[in-house]
């Protein structure tokens, strides 16, 4: 693992340099003991696809440990590299077993029409008829990699290269909740309503950010996905009954 300065109170650890699930098994690991081990000073861990970046405070820090011994042959290191030695020593203390449970996410997803305005879009992209893109978009199980861009909003890994289809040459203003969306290798569902780029095929009426609930999103990283294709009127009873 390499460890790089972010500004002045943040380190990134790499933990690898390729998006799979082996890379991803380290950050959950590493992320698991970070929540368990949190250090005198640290604000906040954030696992992304092949790094954990962690936040702290250097004065909070400095107070709590900087009274300690020099750092190799430095005398008076910085804050920065009294937290890289200390992430170093934790790091040792890994062990590579998780005993987190890994959860299976049932997604319903009503496809094509006004919720999936791209679907046609992407069969025609692939050579592909609109019930076969379906049927490979929910046939597949997927890894939630990392959450980002928008809260709750799911990176996932594990989709066919048969339905990839690019982003959008003009990104819409208005992506409504729930969206399911393609760009390139990567299947994701909107949780808010925000401006997106990539080829809408469907939505979910299940809500993927609740801020009033704990924890707010339903989704985290490590999860597994699978969708499921609902009905018009299916959609409409999951909606009513999600409130």
């Amino acid at each position: 693992m390499e460890f790089f300065p972010l500004g002045d109170s943040a380190v990134v650890i790499q933990v690898g340099d390729s998006i799979d699930e082996t890379v991803h098994h380290k950050v959950r690991i590493l992320s698991a003991y970070l929540e368990d081990h949190p250090f005198p000073g640290m604000i906040e861990y954030v696992p992304a696809f092949t790094t954990v970046t962690v936040f702290y405070d250097p004065v909070r820090f400095c107070d709590s440990v900087c009274h300690s011994k020099p750092v190799g042959n430095q005398l008076h290191p910085s804050p920065y590299t009294r937290v890289c030695a200390l992430l170093e020593q934790m790091l040792m203390n890994l062990d590579n077993k998780s005993n987190e449970q890994q959860r299976t996410v049932q997604i319903p997803v009503c496809y094509g029409g006004e919720f999936g305005p791209d679907l046609e879009d992407v069969a025609e992209m692939n050579g592909l008829t609109t019930d076969e893109v379906i049927a490979i978009h929910s046939g597949n199980e997927y890894l939630v990699y990392m959450i980002g861009f928008a809260p709750g909003f799911p990176y996932l890994g594990g989709m066919s290269e048969r339905i990839a289809a690019a982003r959008r040459s003009s990104p819409r203003m208005v992506i409504p909740a729930g969206s399911v969306g393609i760009a390139g290798m990567q299947t994701g569902v909107y949780p808010i309503e925000t401006p997106g780029g990539w080829q809408v095929i469907g939505r979910t009426p299940v809500g993927l950010f609740k801020p009033d609930e704990h924890p707010p999103t339903l989704l985290r990283a490590g999860d597994r996905i699978r969708f499921h294709p609902v009905t018009r009127e299916e959609y409409e009873r999951w909606k009513g009954a999600e409130g």
